[in-house]
């Protein structure tokens, strides 16, 4: 049956006020709280500072509008007392209604259903699509305001307009961002291939600022970095957005034309993507046909993945590195392969986010992600909030040097064969 617009939209608002009213991620619920805890009869008048209503007057609720739900009046009376008496602002509009749906996801107490407001969500549409079109960076929020340039692409328009890693963009087109949030400094910074944008930065070691003007162009995420380490292939994957099948296969055929003895698969920091790019990146380790995971609905019913045919390394000896950074779709590929005793997994445990979110896009372009399902590895595993146990686990040194020692372990490995 098709839902009203008060049964999609405003039950969430009544369910964020009465439900999470106590919420401090809210504002207004956190407001409306604190202000019952505070009643009259617990202060003097020279405490009150000002006339209060009396505690025993009950204020006559709203008539809700026509189709509300039962017992809506209650948010529409508390939505007017805060209006009316709240000192200071009170969000209406899309944020009143962005901040009940949060209210309602917190109540929920599961950390991966979330809600993306628009520009989030068309951010972070187009970072899995592996694509974009900006300057080519990849970039954090700097301690002292503005945007820190974690790494330059190779090859990018930042690199070839002489940005470096670790300056700090304090301006865009002379307008300070240093007071903007991360998403509102990175919209500014991107912007269509082929157009000019002026960035002011601050660069260790040179006294003022400095105006470089970059040329935008379309951006593809470099999430694949593979090479020899001797006579063994490494490929290493960050995260499975839209061409992680694509690159995986284009770094395993190249590195065959060294005729590796063995593969290192890296998965350590990947903290996952789209289940469809996990199934084709474990098929091409798996001949077709292979469980891959299972997927369990909250009402038993279970779905069972397969790998696809045309794997390009079901033969290759293979080991995968995994720590506590590696999540979801990493613990997809991670348990499907060690289950099927197809690769020996060295590292840390792995994270354990073992759930499957649904992304619904909304009238306004925003976007609820919602947990659906648990999936299960191929032998039945329930991965969620207790990860995968690699078969030989490696000690990180709380003090790490340049030495990479769960790779080195891995090479051992291949070497001695335990």
């Amino acid at each position: 049956m098709q839902q009203t617009r008060w049964d999609r939209v405003l039950i969430v608002i009544l369910l964020a006020l009465g439900i999470a009213l106590a919420s401090t991620a809210i504002g207004l619920a956190l407001g409306f709280y604190a202000g019952r805890l505070v009643t009259t009869d617990k202060l003097t008048p020279s405490e009150q500072g000002a006339e209060m209503p009396h505690p025993d007057k009950v204020l006559t609720p709203p008539k809700a509008p026509e189709g509300a739900p039962e017992n809506f009046d209650v948010f529409w009376q508390a939505y007017d007392i805060l209006r009316e008496h709240f000192y200071g602002d009170v969000p209406d509009g899309p944020d009143l209604t962005y901040a009940a749906i949060r209210g309602v996801l917190q109540a929920l107490h599961d950390p991966f259903t979330s809600f993306l407001e628009p520009k989030t969500a068309k951010l972070m549409s187009e970072d899995m699509s592996g694509t974009f079109e900006g300057i080519g960076a990849q970039v954090k929020k700097a301690e002292n305001g503005g945007v820190l340039i974690v790494h330059v692409f190779p090859g990018s328009p930042a690199e070839k307009a002489g940005l470096q890693d670790g300056d700090i963009i304090i301006k865009v087109d002379g307008e300070d961002i240093t007071h903007l949030s991360l998403l509102e400094q990175i919209m500014k910074i991107r912007g269509p291939a082929g157009s000019k944008v002026v960035l002011t930065i601050v660069r260790e070691g040179v006294r003022d600022p400095i105006e470089v003007t970059v040329i935008r162009g379309k951006i593809e995420i470099p999430i694949v970095e593979y090479r020899m380490e001797g006579d063994i292939g490494y490929v290493k994957l960050s995260e499975f957005n839209a061409l992680g099948v694509k690159k995986v296969k284009e770094a395993i055929k190249e590195l065959e034309k060294e005729h590796p003895k063995g593969l290192i698969f890296d998965l350590r920091n990947n903290p996952g993507g789209y289940l469809h790019v996990a199934i084709g990146v474990a098929s091409q380790f798996l001949p077709g046909g292979k469980v891959v995971l299972i997927e369990r609905w909250k009402d038993g019913r279970e779905e069972v993945y397969k790998s696809e045919r045309g794997g390009v390394a079901t033969d290759i000896p293979l080991v995968v590195l995994v720590n506590r950074g590696s999540a979801s779709a990493s613990e997809i590929v991670a348990g499907a392969l060690q289950d099927h005793k197809r690769a020996v997994l060295i590292g840390e445990r792995t994270f354990g986010k073992g759930s499957v979110q649904q992304p619904f896009e909304l009238r306004d372009g925003s976007e609820l992600r919602v947990t659906i399902a648990h999936w299960l590895t191929p032998n039945g595993r329930e991965i969620h909030m207790k990860g995968i146990e690699p078969d030989i686990p490696v000690e990180i040194p709380k003090e790490r040097g340049k030495e990479d020692v769960v790779l080195q372990r891995a090479l051992e490995y291949f070497r001695t064969g335990k």
